[in-house]
């Protein structure tokens, strides 16, 4: 990792990256739980079910910031991997900036009511043995906290794609 404000960046995605995947340990165990329950007990838990599908969420949600870190997100590598490394900085900037930015910036937007909504109704699962509240309402902040990871890993990606330009 690197140094100065990119590297603390990267070392933030990463943290977050990491215990985000600890959740998939979490899932394999809830889910093999929730099938001994119900196909050696014949019983269930409603909550337990619903548990891993916001956990699956959670983990491909917050493992955003984290994957563009490891630049293992997608790209078109037609021209870019035979690029010099100035010219990939101005290609890594330019997708930040007219990219990126505008659409974390709007993702969290566009959530910003659906979570406040979901918190001022002290929302709950509509199944009968759900989720309590304030389950929902938190998982649902993620829906703003991805757009904000994202954005500081830009922000770490375009720190670098800086230095890239100027030859440093």
């Amino acid at each position: 990792m690197e140094t100065g404000n990119g590297g603390r960046l990267d070392r933030f995605s990463d943290l977050v990256g990491r215990a985000a995947s600890w959740l998939t340990l979490l899932m394999i165990v809830v889910t093999a739980i929730v099938v001994v329950m119900r196909y050696v007990f014949d019983a269930g838990l409603i909550w337990l079910q619903e548990s891993v599908t916001w956990m699956h969420a959670f983990v491909f949600m917050m493992g955003c910031a984290y994957t563009l870190a490891r630049d293992e997100h997608v790209r078109v590598d037609i021209f870019y991997r035979d690029m010099a490394p100035a010219r990939k900085g101005w290609v890594d900037a330019a997708g930040v900036v007219l990219f990126l930015w505008p659409m974390c910036l709007f993702l969290g937007y566009a959530a910003w009511d659906f979570v406040a909504t979901s918190w001022s109704l002290k929302e709950a699962s509509r199944e009968s043995g759900g989720l309590p509240y304030p389950m929902l309402p938190l998982i649902k902040s993620v829906l703003v906290l991805m757009p904000v990871t994202v954005m500081l890993q830009g922000l770490a990606l375009f720190l670098r794609s800086i230095r890239a330009i100027r030859g440093s």
